[in-house]
């Protein structure tokens, strides 16, 4: 569950805890992380919305396409994709102006998606409409987006969009350099890179004292493999300016990823394509990169830190079907099942693979390439308390909320509360002992979770 906080009024929009720093083990060093994964362009060619489409039941569905990946994003505490695509509704279009069936979101957030930022340069596509569809349709889907808005006042609550997890408080800024020379209908808001309101926003985020400012920026000349020099002076604003984090996508193909592991800043330029329908080399993959944070207290001291960085290259095939998949790289390099049938697909891939490899061993910095088969999807938690679902109020005690509160909605109309994530049981065995030592939650036990879900 990620928690998301109004801006304007600096509160939690679903529950307010009482922080009191009373320390689970005051004497001890108390550790929370949090694992970030952001993927590139998701984009709805014409020749993707006809693979997605069941003739017989006359409906769209994606899960196929998304089927590999989906052990790579929903490890991810919190998994961050840009939706390059209008949901304007019926017809379904893809370039130069391009409206994807509701399907594609809700197909997004069933492999793992937390949060879509939308402010692209196809953010215009279908006027005013398009706008305020999209909008709805990820609202009523429950998914967490930000980058456009149906008018200044819904800015002013949203924005910067603020989002906790694991005891993280991060904030989310997302900008376009441009919609195709449509201008934006009033009263919606498309985000634009504009240096002066970026201040603006930036000071705003600060507000809450979030442990990050990420900035997803669409930016960048297509189809180049190098950043240009706006890029570049951008991200120095940026990084002056108070972001520590700045993802890239636009130009459809991959550009270095940069780690100042000194002054913990790291700029991915761009992403390239996560799914698409353009096949030309450079342009049938890209790559999801992988940041690992973590948290310290060593008694009234927290420290945060960038641990690591690393990046995941995927392919996007297309069978004989036509239908398309997206391979992570990690499964299907040394594949010997023969799931790339055909020799020209097969060198296509490898060429990728090769090409993406060769831009990033002499570009990046402090930013290595992941090849496990998968990331860790295990995690353990504190369970606290049940209530009912209609009890809203709910009485709790003084609660030391380092680690992060969470909740699971159960299937008998229930709410399950837990206290953070941990990798080892170990870690959560000694938490849960000092939980029922300094707490009021004598009947509390650990819990198992798998993609950050309870396991049944």
């Amino acid at each position: 569950m990620v928690k998301i906080v109004n801006n304007k009024h600096c509160k939690i929009l679903k529950l307010v805890f009482v922080l009191l720093i009373i320390g689970l083990n005051a004497a001890a060093q108390d550790t929370t992380r949090l694992s970030l994964l952001f993927t590139g362009d998701v984009m709805g060619h014409d020749s993707q919305i006809a693979a997605a489409y069941n003739a017989s039941t006359g409906s769209y569905d994606y899960t196929s396409c998304f089927q590999f990946v989906k052990p790579y994003i929903a490890a991810a505490d919190l998994a961050i994709g840009n939706l390059e695509v209008t949901l304007a509704g019926a017809p379904y279009k893809g370039y130069p102006a391009f409206s994807s069936p509701d399907a594609l979101a809700v197909d997004l957030q069933d492999v793992g998606f937390d949060v879509l930022v939308t402010a692209n340069n196809h953010s215009c596509d279908k006027g005013k409409r398009g706008i305020e569809r999209t909008i709805e349709m990820l609202d009523s889907f429950k998914i967490v987006h930000t980058g456009t808005f149906t008018d200044e006042a819904s800015r002013l609550n949203d924005y910067p969009l603020i989002l906790e997890k694991n005891g993280f408080k991060l904030a989310l800024l997302n900008y376009t350099y441009g919609t195709n020379g449509i201008p934006v209908p009033k009263p919606t808001i498309v985000n634009a890179i504009d240096t002066a309101q970026i201040r603006k926003d930036i000071t705003q985020a600060k507000l809450p004292n979030p442990d990050y400012i990420i900035a997803f920026m669409h930016w960048g000349s297509e189809y180049q493999s190098q950043p240009n020099a706006y890029q570049k002076v951008l991200t120095k604003y940026l990084f002056d300016s108070g972001v520590q984090l700045v993802i890239g996508a636009h130009p459809h193909v991959l550009q270095p990823m940069q780690f100042n592991k000194e002054n913990q800043q790291l700029v991915v330029y761009s992403l390239g394509n996560f799914v698409s329908g353009q096949r030309d080399r450079y342009k049938n993959g890209g790559a999801m990169v992988r940041i690992d944070l973590s948290k310290i207290r060593n008694d009234s001291v927290i420290t945060k830190h960038i641990d690591s960085v690393n990046y995941i290259l995927q392919y996007v095939h297309r069978d004989a079907q036509k239908k398309y998949v997206v391979l992570p790289v990690p499964t299907f390099e040394n594949d010997t099942t023969g799931f790339i049938k055909d020799e020209l697909s097969k060198q296509n891939f490898k060429t990728f693979i090769t090409d993406s490899r060769l831009l990033f061993s002499k570009y990046n910095a402090n930013v290595n390439e992941s090849r496990l088969l998968h990331f860790d999807s295990t995690s353990y938690s504190i369970k606290l308390f049940t209530v009912e679902k209609t009890n809203s109020r709910v009485p709790v005690p003084p609660l030391d909320t380092f680690y992060g509160l969470h909740t699971n909605e159960t299937k008998d109309g229930k709410v399950d509360y837990y206290l953070g994530f941990f990798k080892s049981r170990e870690e959560a065995e000694r938490i849960l002992e000092n939980v029922k030592k300094s707490m009021p939650y004598h009947d509390s036990s650990i819990a198992i979770f798998y993609n950050s879900k309870p396991a049944e």
